[in-house]
């Protein structure tokens, strides 16, 4: 057993039980439906379908990141057990979590001042974030230590490939990621935005495709252009999607057809209750390991 622990954030969107069995720790974030505070706890409290029902009936939805004084109770658990802790952060370009952890981690390291405390900008988000903890876990497993595994991390981590395409534009718009001229004559049209995230771990549109047939041929495009090793890929490829599991398995199936070496099926997992409160139903996200993001 490794003498330090690995974790991240419940943005990560894997499910309970694949956090459980890999042995990696979460600190959940917080959502507000209709001005009810709820902890993003992976579905346990609120059913996903229960959650977008609401956000396709009008609900109103807030997110807040863990704060500092979280931070420092999660982490002390660990260093009080003798543990090191390698703690990866929600992408820095779409929240400010990391800021709160790192205050954290410089209180505690005063405290604790044998033991190591990494805090980490994964640039990643949702089942992407999900794919870097897995890899984490992996090595972790395969006994590097946690400065190798540090160093690894901060070297790999824009390899994660993350493309998202919504066939509802309704939060798009409400979160300006897509005007409201544009949403309206989108919406008219059929257009399915497609969007990825950056090098810097923001998330940016990339094209508009007409109809979800054709979006979904271009998502997997994407992967056939990016994948490493190219149709030889024979990693772990993991989808999320927010109560829109018909679309999902249909890029998984795509997915599948395509790269025959396929490390295990395609997972398909839900988006969370906070990535969801912005993109709301219908957003379909495509994870793999590819080339380095580079703009």
């Amino acid at each position: 057993m490794s003498d330090y622990v690995i974790s991240c954030c419940s943005t990560a969107d894997l499910s309970a039980e694949h956090f459980e069995e890999r042995n990696i720790n979460y600190v959940c974030f917080k959502y507000e439906l209709d001005g009810v505070s709820h902890y993003d706890d992976l579905g346990k409290t609120m059913p996903f379908d229960k959650f977008y029902q609401a956000m396709a009936d009008g609900a109103e939805t807030k997110t807040s990141q863990v704060n500092a004084d979280e931070y420092e109770k999660y982490f002390r658990k660990f260093l009080e057990d003798g543990k090191d802790i390698l703690h990866l952060c929600l992408s820095s370009g779409i929240s400010g979590s990391i800021n709160s952890a790192m205050i954290a981690k410089s209180a505690l390291e005063e405290e604790f001042p044998d033991r190591k405390i990494y805090v980490l900008d994964s640039l990643a988000a949702s089942s992407g974030f999900g794919l870097l903890m897995d890899k984490v876990a992996d090595l972790r497993d395969e006994g590097m230590s946690i400065d190798e595994l540090k160093d690894w991390v901060e070297a790999n981590k824009r390899r994660v490939n993350h493309w998202f395409f919504s066939t509802d534009l309704t939060f798009y718009i409400k979160g300006g990621r897509v005007s409201k001229t544009a949403g309206f004559f989108g919406g008219i049209l059929g257009i399915c935005p497609l969007l990825n995230v950056d090098l810097n771990g923001k998330l940016i549109p990339r094209a508009k495709v007409k109809g979800k047939r054709k979006v979904i041929k271009e998502i997997v495009a994407r992967m056939e252009e990016l994948a490493e090793d190219g149709y030889d890929y024979s990693q772990k490829c993991y989808i999320s999607n927010s109560a829109c599991l018909e679309d999902a398995q249909a890029v998984a199936a795509l997915v599948e057809e395509k790269f025959p070496k396929l490390n295990g099926k395609v997972e398909i997992n839900s988006i969370g209750t906070t990535i969801g409160s912005h993109t709301g139903p219908g957003t379909v996200a495509l994870f793999f390991w590819g080339k380095e993001r580079v703009d």
